[in-house]
């Protein structure tokens, strides 16, 4: 049938479409049908390429480590209203991904003579505020020039990675490890206190016990791309580049209450509260 309403389209100008359609022996509702179907189905593909595009310069955006669901968000903080299924099939068909985190060796040695805190978090890696919560791990980034350790740690309420400089953390802040040796050693107990802070540990062997500082070794390890650096001069510029240009400001992590945010929003959206 196709190959009839093709024949009437090209014959047209030689011959009316009514003649056509009454030889051909085709509905001329049916014929009409078929064409305004095409135009439809060319402004749909049109669409698509279009969609396809941004999708693709948001993936880049985002060190090509974004999926479905963050690229709809992205979309829909640009104004765009998409189906997420759509956006799903259109990067499957093209191949686009996100990153699938890899499984994370433990670092952790622990001083069995050092006396560890309690676990004050229990697992519940929220906070309502930012300075309340932190969590903090330590992880290897490989180099040609030996292994560089890299500290970091993360608040709760924003996911933000921070310093004590500039946390602004009020006084008894929380701040979580696991049992390592760095985090129960005497010099570091005596400067949390010096700081009026609180100090809580999780279980040796348990990454359930800090999972929220897992799950950030686990994003930087697939983002930033699992390799060995030629020398730590530039592993430390990489690395901070990613942390403070990407994670902190630029990276959508999904908030509880907020949606799709970047940590430095979502501290935004908490500063009325913390002036107040």
């Amino acid at each position: 049938m196709n190959a009839l309403y093709r024949l009437i389209r090209a014959e047209k100008a030689n011959y009316p479409i009514v003649l056509l359609c009454r030889v051909l022996h085709v509905a001329r509702s049916s014929y009409y049908a078929w064409r305004e179907g095409k135009s439809a189905r060319r402004a749909r593909q049109a669409a698509n390429d279009a969609l396809d595009h941004e999708i693709t310069v948001l993936h880049i955006a985002s060190r090509h480590t974004y999926g479905v669901p963050r690229i709809h968000a992205e979309l829909r903080r640009l104004g765009r209203r998409v189906n997420r299924k759509r956006i799903a099939r259109l990067m499957r068909e093209r191949d686009i991904r996100g990153v699938t985190r890899r499984t994370r060796r433990s670092l952790t040695r622990p001083d069995l003579k050092a006396k560890p805190a309690p676990d004050l978090i229990g697992r519940d890696f929220h906070a309502e505020r930012p300075g309340i919560t932190l969590v903090g791990d330590i992880t290897c980034l490989p180099t040609a020039e030996g292994r560089l350790y890299l500290a970091c740690w993360l608040d709760l309420a924003t996911r933000e990675v921070v310093g004590y400089a500039r946390a602004h953390l009020e006084p008894g802040c929380l701040i979580h490890s696991d049992l390592g040796s760095e985090y129960t050693s005497a010099q570091f107990r005596l400067r949390v206190k010096a700081l009026g802070l609180r100090r809580s540990c999780g279980r040796t062997g348990s990454c359930f016990d800090n999972a929220a500082a897992e799950s950030f070794w686990a994003l930087l390890k697939e983002e930033i791309g699992a390799r060995t650096w030629p020398d730590r001069t530039t592993a430390r510029a990489e690395v901070f580049t990613f942390i403070e240009t990407f994670c902190n400001r630029r990276r959508l992590r999904k908030h509880k209450t907020f949606g799709y945010l970047t940590p430095a929003e979502t501290r935004q959206r908490h500063q009325p509260a913390l002036a107040a």
